[in-house]
C-alpha cells in the first residue's frame, strides 16, 4: 500500500468500493495492524451511511440478484484469511444488502457520496453535523452539496455548473418544519462554492428543506421563491 496516500481519502474510497481489486486487498491486509486506517474506515462508514436514505430503493432485476447470490456463495466457500475476517466483522456497512439497494437507485446516492469523498475532503475533527445533497427534481441528479461547517455556518459546494439565462440568478432557500415559509439564504454563483451564515435562523434540524430556484438577477422581489426549483434536498445528520 502506498504510504504516501492520505488515510482519510483511502478509507473513503475503500468504503465506497471504488478501489481496484488489488488496492482493496492491500487495505484489507493493512486493517488488522493499522489503527489509523481502521479509525478512518469507521469514520467514513458513520458519515456516508446517512446518505443512502436520500434515494428510494429500486429493486434490481431477478437476473442481477441471481448473479449477486452466486458471487456471495462463491466468496463464502473460500477459506477465510485474517484480512477477510477483519473486513467482514464489526460494522462494515458495505456488507449490508439494504445499503446497496439504496445506493442502486439511479446512482443518485452513490454519486453524491463520491462527490463528498473526492470534492469535499472532510477531516474527522471538523466533520459536519448535517449534510444536504441538492438534486434536480426531474432527474434526481445531484447538483450541489451543503455541509454544516459550524453551529451557524454552511458550505455550499457545486457538483455541476448550472447554465443561467441572462438577467436571471440562482437563489438559495431553506425551510424547517413549523416555519411559515422559506427563508432566503442569498444568491449563489453557478459553479462556485460559497459560505452561508445562519446567524438569524434557528439551529439546523433533521429533514430541513433546502432548494435553489431560478429568480430575477437581483433575487426574488417578494421574499419567497417565484421561479422554478432547480435543485432540492433535505438535511440528514452526518455524525
Amino acid at each position: 500500500m502506498n504510504p504516501l496516500r492520505d488515510p482519510i481519502e483511502l478509507a473513503g474510497e475503500y468504503v465506497l468500493g471504488t478501489l481496484s481489486a488489488a488496492q482493496r486487498r492491500e487495505v484489507e491486509q493493512a486493517l488488522p495492524n493499522d489503527a489509523t486506517l481502521r479509525a478512518a474506515v469507521e469514520y467514513w462508514e458513520a458519515r456516508l451511511l446517512p446518505l443512502t436514505t436520500l434515494a428510494e430503493p429500486v429493486p434490481p432485476s431477478a437476473a442481477l440478484w441471481t448473479r449477486i447470490e452466486r458471487s456471495v456463495m462463491q466468496t463464502k466457500t473460500q477459506a477465510p484469511t485474517p484480512a477477510r475476517q477483519a473486513a467482514s466483522t464489526g460494522t462494515g456497512w458495505w456488507n449490508k444488502l439494504n445499503v446497496w439497494r439504496g445506493l442502486a437507485a439511479g446512482g443518485f446516492a452513490a454519486a453524491a457520496i463520491m462527490a463528498v469523498v473526492v470534492g469535499v475532503r472532510l477531516q474527522p475533527d471538523v466533520a459536519p453535523r448535517y449534510m444536504v445533497v441538492l438534486a434536480a427534481p426531474q432527474t434526481a441528479a445531484p447538483g450541489w452539496v451543503i455541509r454544516a461547517t459550524g453551529s451557524n455556518t454552511l458550505r455550499l459546494e457545486p457538483l455541476v455548473t448550472t447554465a443561467v439565462p441572462a438577467r436571471r440568478a440562482l437563489q438559495l432557500w431553506t425551510k424547517a418544519d413549523g416555519w411559515q415559509g422559506p427563508v432566503s439564504l442569498g444568491l449563489v454563483q453557478p459553479g462556485k462554492a460559497v459560505d452561508v451564515r445562519l446567524d438569524k435562523l434557528p439551529p439546523l434540524q433533521p429533514n430541513q428543506l433546502f432548494e435553489i430556484t431560478l429568480e430575477p438577477e437581483q433575487g426574488s422581489p417578494i421574499g419567497r421563491p417565484t421561479g422554478p426549483i432547480l435543485y432540492i434536498g433535505r438535511a440528514v445528520k452526518a455524525m
